[in-house]
């Protein structure tokens, strides 16, 4: 069923992505096809519609600098929390007088709302650090739909793993995070002209979402073994079909270098304090730097 919906789709997009080539070059480049992907290590792949190119730009052959995978992500972890002149902080306005009274009568100052800015700087920070092309370099990724979105789930993983260790305020203020996750992401899909099966991608893309965090959360279970992280990242990342890693040595360094600095990622956001985890005042550790 969802071929012979997928093959209508592809054929109806094209046209309207003809007309809206300019909108869609810029979100995540959903114009590239979206293969399989695997949500969970016994899941089936599921198949979405395939979307036509957006533009027909060649990619660029500069080479590109070497990367040592095996020298990166070994740094002592540390908090990702910004220091206080740092310029990406995000404060709070302050208003006075009047302007303060009347932002209280709309609930400008409420816990709710406060809540919905934080999640609005902590998802800013997510699609930050997914956006860099540093991410796709170092991993050897190309930007596609599939990995783009692989790798904003791991990272909204990362950060809802995070939050959970709050208690129930952390799960209140991730409900949050995925309803803007939610309803960005089907922003990006219907501006690459996907509107004719937008409820199936969307209903397929939440079934991977939660299918990836169960296999994550499995994977740094107490009881998991060390390298089953390294499996699942590269099923739900590198692999086009979701087969297992193979015995390709330049396979295995990758999906370990992801794996290592997923795991310190993990850990930096654990020692950083939950007033800079639930304001968005923290960045990702960056990739241009060997860590």
């Amino acid at each position: 069923m969802l071929v012979r919906l997928g093959r209508a789709a592809s054929q109806l997009t094209a046209v309207a992505m003809t007309r809206r080539v300019g909108a869609a070059r810029d979100a995540f480049l959903f114009a590239q096809s979206y293969s399989k992907v695997i949500a969970t290590p016994t899941a089936a792949a599921v198949a979405v519609p395939s979307v036509p190119p957006a533009s027909s730009t060649s990619k660029s052959s500069s080479k590109k600098p070497e990367v040592r995978l095996s020298a990166m992500f070994w740094s002592k972890p540390c908090s990702l929390a910004l220091p206080p002149n740092s310029p990406l902080r995000i404060e709070e306005p302050q208003s006075e007088g009047i302007k303060r009274i009347l932002l209280k009568l709309l609930l400008f100052y409420s816990k709710q709302s406060k809540s919905i800015r934080g999640a609005n700087a902590v998802y800013h920070r997510i699609t930050s650090q997914v956006n860099k092309p540093a991410i796709y370099d170092v991993f050897n990724l190309e930007k596609t739909f599939k990995t783009t979105f692989s790798l904003l789930v791991l990272h909204m993983w990362l950060f809802l793993r995070r939050s959970k260790e709050e208690g129930k305020e952390g799960v209140d203020f991730g409900q949050y995070l995925y309803e803007i996750y939610n309803h960005d992401v089907e922003l990006r899909v219907s501006k690459a002209g996907v509107n004719l099966l937008l409820t199936t991608w969307m209903k397929d893309l939440e079934k991977i979402f939660y299918g990836n965090i169960v296999a994550y959360d499995a994977a740094l279970a107490r009881d998991a073994k060390h390298d089953d992280l390294a499996k699942v990242i590269w099923r739900n990342i590198f692999s086009e079909d979701g087969s297992e890693i193979t015995n390709d040595v330049d396979a295995t360094a990758v999906a370990q270098a992801m794996a290592r600095y997923v795991r310190r990622e993990s850990t930096c956001l654990s020692m950083t304090d939950k007033e800079a985890i639930f304001s968005g005042n923290f960045t990702f550790s960056s990739l241009e730097n060997k860590h």
